[in-house]
């Protein structure tokens, strides 16, 4: 993914009503479909440039699925199908992953 212009943030709102931002590290096609991955944006400590309020073991800090649907013309983000969707996307990410990380 090029990042030459710096990530990619999107504000969410669930059908509650409750905002949630994210950043995009990733997007692939699969079957027709493209799905991103997503992380929860934090924000930075000012004075250090370190994340603040991370607590990796959250379970509302993590790997974000969604798949881009269409609906009267629109497009809009939806959370994968099933598990079996969810679980399969998520493989094909990690994959992704570790092959960037072995390649740097």
């Amino acid at each position: 993914m090029d990042e030459s212009f710096g990530p990619d943030f999107f504000t969410l709102t669930d059908e509650d009503g409750n905002e949630f931002e994210l950043e995009l590290v990733d997007t692939l096609e699969h079957q027709g479909v493209t799905y991103y991955a997503m992380f929860p944006a934090v924000e930075e400590d000012e004075a250090t440039g370190e994340p603040k309020d991370i607590d990796a073991d959250d379970e509302e800090y993590g790997l974000v699925i969604l798949k881009v649907i269409e609906e009267n013309g629109e497009e809009l983000l939806s959370t994968p199908d099933s598990d079996q969707e969810l679980d399969e996307v998520y493989e094909l990410f990690m994959e992704r992953f570790f092959q960037e990380e072995e390649e740097s």
